[in-house]
Order: C-alpha cells, then structure tokens, then sequence
C-alpha cells in the first residue's frame, strides 16, 4: 500500500466515524454559525493547528502559509471568506464570541530564506528595503508585527478577539505573545461624543 492508499483508506474511516456520530455537516450555512475562530498558521508539517490547538471539524477555519505571515494575499483571502459567509446569509460564530489567531513557530522555514531577498519582497509585495520591518527570523517579534497590522484593518470586526501565538516545536508547547484583546478597544463614552462632534468616525480612525 502506498502513501495515498493509506491517506484514502484513513479517509474511509474518518467518514464513516464520522456519519455515525452525526458529525458531518452538510450545509455551508449551517456550519458557518458553529465556526469558533480563524486560525493564521504555517504551512509546516510539523505545526497543523488541528493539532497542536486540538481543533476539531468545524470548530475553526484555518489558513496556511509560508510562515504563517499576514500577507496581502491572506487579506485577499479573508475578504472573500467575508463575502461567502454574506452570501450564505450566516454569521462565523453566530454572532457569539469569535477568535483571529496568528500562530507562527520556532525553528520556521521561512527563517532559512532571509537572503532570498527578492523572493520574500514578492511574498510580501513590499519593497526589499521593507523586509526588516517583517522580523523574518524572529517569530516572536513577527506575530507581534502581524497582529498590529491586523489591527490597523478597519474592516475587520471590532468585537473579533485578536491574538499571536508561538509554537515551539522543540517543546510542543504554545507561547501566547500577543494577549487575546478586541481587534479594537470599545470607545469610552465622552471619546465617542467628541469624535461624534467633530464629524469623525472611531472606527475609520
């Protein structure tokens, strides 16, 4: 038996335990509402975050990619997740509370490319000269940098819960770097009369 005959025959199994524990949901809009989260993580074998966060079917959404990076595609991408969830008429979460996890890791490939220059300034679409600002070899400083700019995206729903995670591989454990905190905090009252007086919207700011 091959390695895509076992991958098949382990999928013969998970659909059947599946169908039995009535486990499988077959429509969008009703699946969307039981989604808890989004999850933003590498595309290393070694850190699938229905593993290392014990995830299960249906519970979260997760997104991989080279080093698990905000890039301008994943934005593209979370846009359109955001459209096919007004097309389905159904909100992530139900309304309820809803979590945007950045979760990066030690020993990283991406950390291996940090001379390939040209190749990262196109991952990112920045200029070369802006690559420092992505702390490529530094996974820590990095989920910090990527959850501030998530934070700086006004389409993003305020209420959401941001936070940035480290997995280290050699421990396999999770370091919370960037505390789970609102995308954006709730405007005080007299702040919120002031902007509201001046002709400014907070959440545009």
């Amino acid at each position: 038996m091959n390695n895509l005959e076992s991958m098949l025959l382990r999928n013969r199994e998970f659909a059947a335990r599946h169908s039995a524990g009535g486990m499988l949901m077959l429509s969008l809009s009703r699946a969307l509402p039981k989604v808890k989260a989004i999850v933003v993580g590498c595309a290393d074998m070694r850190v699938d975050p229905a593993e290392v966060l014990g995830i299960k079917p249906g519970e979260a959404v997760v997104m991989r990619n080279i080093g698990g990076r905000i890039t301008p595609g994943l934005l593209e991408q979370l846009g359109l997740l955001a459209r096919i969830g007004e097309v389905a008429e159904a909100i992530p979460g139900g309304g309820g509370e809803f979590h945007l996890i950045v979760l990066q890791h030690t020993d990283c490939g991406i950390t291996r490319l940090v001379n390939n220059r040209a190749m990262l300034a196109h991952y990112f679409e920045t200029p070369e000269a802006a690559l420092e600002t992505k702390a490529i070899a530094d996974p820590r400083a990095a989920v910090s940098i990527d959850v501030a700019s998530l934070r700086a995206i006004p389409a993003l729903p305020s209420e959401w819960i941001l936070s940035g995670l480290v997995y280290d591989v050699a421990t396999g454990l999770v370091e919370i770097v960037a505390p789970p905190a609102p995308v954006r905090a709730a405007i005080p009252p007299m702040r919120q009369a002031a902007s509201l007086g001046s002709g400014r919207s907070y959440e545009k700011r």
